[in-house]
Formats: C-alpha cells, structure tokens, sequence
C-alpha cells in the first residue's frame, strides 16, 4: 500500500523529448504494421480535436507547409512553367491531394489556398499584351483607314482630236468632307496617260518601302488604235466603257489606301485643273523599252538571289498569293468563256426570235400564228437578258479578277522588294567583313598612314549596315500590316461582288420565268 500511495502522489514528469520520441516509435511500429494506419494517424494528429485552437485562424502558408509545401514555395514563384505544372497537379483528378481537399471533414484553411494562389496568377501570365496592342492596332485601322468621306467617279469619255493623236479624256469627279482638300465637290478632265504618271509616281515612292499601290489598268495598242482612226463600231464604244470602269475602279481602290490618301501627288490628281502631262508611260517609248528590261532583269535576279527565310509568317504568305494567283487566273479564264458562252447564246437567241417571227407570219392557221409571233417576242425579251447577263459576268465577276490578279502581282512585288532589301543588307555585311579583313593586314604590316582611312571605312560601312538591318525590319513591318489590310479588302470586296452577282442571276430567272408564264396561256390557245 505505501508504493501505491507514493506512486499517486508522485507528480508526473513534465512532457519532453522523451514522449515525442516515444509517440514517434509508436507511428512508426504502426506504420511498420500497416501502410493504411499511417493516413490515419495523420489525419488525427492534422484535425484538431475539440479543446484545440481554432483552426480556421491557422496561416493558410502554415496549412500548405504541413499539407503540400513544396507546392507553396512553387506557387510563389515567378517562373511560368513550374507555376502550370503545380497548378495542373494541383487539380488533377488522379492527385490523393484531391480527396483532402473535396473532403466533408473541416479544412477549410486548404480549400482555398490552390485556387486563390492559382487563379490570379494564371490570369496576369496568360494575358498577351501584344495581343491587346495588335487588336487596338486593328480597331484604329478600322476607323481611320476605312471610313474616309471621300468619293471618286470617272464618266464621260470624250475623244480629244483626230488621228493618231487622237486620245481619250475622262470627267474625274470628286466629293468629299476631307480637310486636306480645298473644296468639297470639284471635277477635272484627265487622260489616260495622267492614270498611269500618277501610279508611277506612287509606285516609285511606296513600293520599295513595303506598301502596296494598286496597279492601273492594262494598256490595250489595239483597242486604242480603232479609237483613233475613228471606227464607230461596237467593239471601239465596248473598249471605251470597259477602259472608264477599271479607271474608275483603280482611282477608288487608290484613296481607299490611308498612305496613298495623304500623297500631294494624288491631291494634285484630283483637284488640279492643269496636270503636267505625264512622260514615259507609252508602251513603244524609250522608257517603255527600259522598264521591259528592267523586269526581265528583276526577274532572273529572283531566280539568283536565294533569301535564308527566317520568318515562317513570310513563307508561308508567299505561297499562298502563289496558289490564289494561279486559282484566279484560272478562274478568270472560266469566267471569260463563260461571258463568250453568253454572247453567243444571246445571238443564237436573237436569230431563233427572228425564225420564229418569219415562220408566224407564213402560217395560214391564225391560232399557230399569233403563238410564234409571241413566241419571237419572249425570245426577242430573252435575248436582251441574255446581253445583261453577260455584262453583268464581266463587269461584276471577270473584272474583280482581273482587277485582284493584278493587284496580286503588286503584293508579290513588295515582297520582291523585301528581298532585295534583305540582300542589301547582306552585302553591306559582307562588304564590311572585308574591310575588318583589310584593316587587320594593315596592323599587320604596320602601315598607320592607311589605317586611320581603313577606320573610317569601318565606321562608315558598319553604319550601312545597320542602317541596313533597321530598313528590312520596317519594310517587314511594313508589310504585315499591308497584307492584313490587303485581305480585308479582298474578303469585303469578294462579298460584295458575289452577292450583286447572285442576285443578278435571280433576276435574270425570275424574269425569265414570268415571260414563260405569260407565253403559256397562248401556246395552250392554239386549236
């Protein structure tokens, strides 16, 4: 009994070390026995019992660093890829994290630690602010490059003298509220010579630097030539209107270009009442003669020149204007045949009508007579469909794309001019090699009266290059930009286009059928 009692009244050693430790064996003796006992253990020692502290007020750094802290430390980093490959661990359906997350036992310090830390930090980092720029850059183009309140016709072609000096002016009129110009509503008589100075003017100032100027209209010695000696016959009046349409399709696609639009040359164009006549736009001239050999030459040169392409972007753009080249040449043709096609069905239509007509008017039977004799008439009607259809395939369809095979050559040439901006820009470097090279062997050989002019070669040449190097990054820039512009153009003007040219074809069917539908009564007539 007396060691009993001095047992109960012996106060109990304070906790230490020793405990820990002996808790600390009894985890591990269990864990030894079972694998499941240890989550167990962990899960109690994790969950507060009742006379604990409140957990809720715990830290939620404390919480990650006892739950998951490696992934704490991570989710604090800066670095982007370790950031997303926490977060996907994090959220993973297969993680054993999950269940103690989605788990009804009170944690709610862990449950809002991975989104929270997660969430914000993924957005800030997939926030492309060179996306941003580029879709402001869009909207501005938007509404500065495509709402200019500015109007351009070209009408009344008149022929200017007899002979062979004989030429064909046109009434350009302009409307507009722009600033730039003097007047909101003017008109001044140009030839066809002035079109072409103007686009040379452009081109010479605009496409070597990366923008594309539309090209004018094709020159045609033929139908010029039966202008001039005066035939008065349909295909001379047909080449004329043909001439004034794509003029006027080439000056509207020109001040459309916000660049193009502020030129003085342009201004000048529109609103000038005397125009310095235009030199060496004739085809047979001696500039003529120069600018065919300068585009041969150009032309072996691209075969020579192989550029080391870096930019994927350009590559490919290159290759698609190639394929849409060769598709809309292709479709042009079939669009051709089918206008000939057309004419040739109008004329058949034309000589049925009058068959009918000569066949009506030998019938003895009145019924059988009166019925051809309308029957000529519908197909009198059916003919002049026909001769619309077949202006409205050219003027709508055939003229777009011979308009955007052209304009397609212009895009090709920028590029071209990319090329050889790139190799100036080599030969600048190449060039500037061999003077490093010629300034060493001058040290070399101890010749100081040549190296200071070497130096300066250096220093002038290393200029050149990266002169050089900053032109090819612009005219790049440049370009990016041009292309965008050019194929929103493209798709509205091809919208457009195809829309009028459908609702062509409806009309053309539906007054057919009407034609149809009042002939029938008569032909049931007939007795």
């Amino acid at each position: 009994m007396s060691l009993v009692k001095m047992a109960a009244e012996r106060e109990p050693p304070p906790f230490g070390d020793g405990d820990v430790e002996a808790e600390g064996d009894d985890l591990e003796f269990r864990e030894a026995e079972g694998g499941e006992d240890l989550f167990v253990s962990t899960t109690s020692t994790l969950e507060s019992s009742p006379s604990s502290p409140e957990p809720a007020s715990l830290p939620a750094e404390d919480i990650s660093v006892k739950s998951n802290g490696p992934k704490s430390d991570t989710l604090l980093d800066d670095d982007h890829e370790d950031l997303f490959a926490e977060a996907t661990d994090e959220v993973s359906l297969d993680s054993p994290e999950r269940e103690q997350i989605l788990s009804p036992e009170p944690t709610p310090p862990i449950t809002p630690v991975s989104p929270t830390l997660i969430a914000p930090r993924s957005e800030v980092k997939i926030s492309h602010p060179m996306m941003f720029d580029r879709s402001k850059e869009e909207l501005e183009e938007e509404a500065n490059g495509d709402t200019f309140d500015i109007h351009v016709s070209v009408s009344d072609p008149e022929k200017v003298g007899d002979g062979m000096n004989a030429y064909m002016a046109y009434r350009v009129s302009t409307k507009t509220t722009l600033s730039m110009f003097n007047s909101k509503e003017f008109t001044v008589k140009r030839r066809f010579s002035d079109f072409l100075g103007l686009h040379s003017k452009l081109a010479a100032k605009y496409m070597h630097v990366g923008y594309i100027v539309p090209p004018a209209p094709e020159k045609s010695l033929v139908g010029m030539t039966k202008v001039k000696v005066g035939k008065e016959d349909p295909s001379s009046a047909d080449f004329v209107e043909k001439r004034r349409a794509s003029l006027e399709r080439y000056l509207q696609r020109t001040i459309k270009h916000p660049t193009l639009l502020q030129d003085p040359d342009l201004r000048q164009f529109l609103e000038s009442s005397e125009l310095p006549r235009a030199v060496n736009t004739q085809a047979l001239s001696g500039a003529g003669i120069l600018r065919m050999v300068n585009k041969a030459a150009d032309a072996v040169n691209k075969m020579t020149i192989k550029m080391n392409e870096s930019d994927a972007w350009f590559e490919e753009k290159q290759q698609q204007f190639e394929n849409l080249d060769q598709q809309l040449r292709k479709l042009h043709t079939s669009v051709d045949l089918l206008v000939c096609h057309r004419k040739e069905l109008s004329a058949n239509t034309a000589a049925f009508a009058k068959s009918a007509a000569m066949l009506g008017n030998s019938e003895d039977h009145t019924a059988l007579s009166r019925a051809l004799s309308q029957l000529a008439e519908v197909e009198e009607k059916i003919d002049q469909l026909h001769q619309e259809q077949a202006c409205a395939d050219f003027y709508l369809f055939a003229e777009l794309l011979s308009d955007y095979v052209r304009l397609i050559s212009s895009v090709k040439g920028v590029f071209d001019y990319r090329m050889k901006c790139w190799q100036k820009w080599q030969d600048a470097q190449a060039t500037l090699q061999k003077k490093r090279e010629a300034d060493a062997k001058l040290q070399y050989a101890n010749k100081p009266d040549k190296i200071q002019q070497a130096k300066e070669e250096i220093r002038e040449w290393e200029a050149r290059v990266q002169q050089g190097e900053r032109d090819f990054e612009q005219i790049s820039k440049t370009i990016r930009k041009e292309v965008g512009r050019f194929e929103k153009e493209r798709v509205k003007d091809f919208k457009t286009v195809i829309i009028k040219y459908l609702e062509s074809l409806v009309q053309t069917q539906q007054q057919l059928i009407k034609y149809w539908e009042a002939f029938l009564p008569e032909a049931k007539a007939i007795a």
